[in-house]
């Protein structure tokens, strides 16, 4: 690579942290908000429907500034219902646990996610994962266990198993992304999702719609639009930089919601979600820097083209 393209490439990558870093606030701010909305009565699917319904805003307004309404034109509608199913689940039952658990323990077991990937990878993409992964998926196992507290401290049974249910969810979503984005512009899938969840979440305040006051109105805004800014930072990221210089900083979210959890409701999270929460980042970590050296691996081995 000549010296004169060097500084424009470490720019792009400082460019793609930064937009991560931000990200990661804002998805903070999300479910902290969420979780104090819930202390007023909002329900997650009232969560749901004012997160799409106000952020969906934010997304047009990122599509007609950047490339454009046309954009979300697609020939895989089935796909994209799909992948908005799954997406849909996953969120419903995270907003469960944010209800019912511990604001730093229902986000580091969202984190769990990529354990469930790589399952779900091995078995829906009949991926080859190595002794490497698979020891990276116990490591994270034993944090979610940790996190769960065997012999310890009870949490909320039923909010547990929302936690790890959303984990699943996103996990799904995760391979649903990555079959979508070979043929399909961010913006049509982030687009597509928004379109249908708030149809979804839309038919289920007929059931369970209720009245609010002003203060908490205000904080379901909050967190509807920095949830939308969230996904829109961390998707710019990623043409910024690659993902494995950019995922690590998703974990700085655990600290985020700590300390965001520390000075509005005074809770500090006990040794076990601690420790729990440093094997899953771990296990995150050590999964990217091997994904990110076989792909090096690779691409060391690929003939050059004379």
């Amino acid at each position: 690579m000549p010296d004169a393209d060097r500084p424009l490439q470490g720019a792009h990558i400082l460019r793609g942290i930064a937009l991560r870093c931000l990200s990661v606030i804002c998805f903070a701010v999300m479910s902290t908000a969420m979780k104090w909305a819930s202390q007023d009565g909002v329900t997650a699917i009232e969560m749901l429907f004012f997160r799409s319904v106000f952020g969906l805003p934010v997304v047009l307004g990122w599509l007609m500034l950047g490339p454009g309404l046309g954009v979300i034109r697609t020939r895989r509608p089935g796909a994209h219902l799909l992948r908005s199913a799954i997406g849909i689940s996953g969120i419903l039952l995270a907003f469960g646990a944010l209800i019912r658990l511990p604001l730093a323990d229902a986000v580091t077991i969202g984190f769990s996610a990529p354990i469930f990937a790589t399952i779900l990878s091995a078995l829906l993409l009949r991926e080859r994962v190595g002794p490497h992964r698979w020891t990276a998926v116990a490591l994270g196992f034993a944090g979610v266990a940790l996190v769960v507290r065997p012999g310890g401290e009870v949490l909320d049974h039923l909010g547990l198993l929302m936690a790890i249910g959303g984990a699943v969810g996103s996990a799904g979503v995760t391979v649903a992304i990555r079959q979508l984005g070979t043929t399909e512009h961010p913006g049509t899938i982030v687009m597509g999702f928004f379109l249908c969840s708030t149809i979804v979440s839309g038919i289920g305040m007929l059931f369970v719609a209720q009245p609010h006051d002003a203060a908490t109105w205000a904080v379901l805004v909050l967190a509807a639009v920095s949830g939308a800014a969230a996904q829109l930072l961390m998707t710019q990221s990623l043409h910024a930089a690659p993902v494995s210089v950019v995922t690590p900083f998703d974990y700085l979210q655990i600290i985020w919601v700590t300390v965001l959890g520390w000075l509005i409701w005074a809770a500090v999270p006990g040794l076990n979600t601690v420790l729990g929460a440093a094997l899953i980042i771990a296990s995150g970590l050590y999964t990217v820097w091997r994904e990110h050296r076989l792909h090096r691996e690779r691409i060391a081995a690929t003939p050059l083209l004379e």
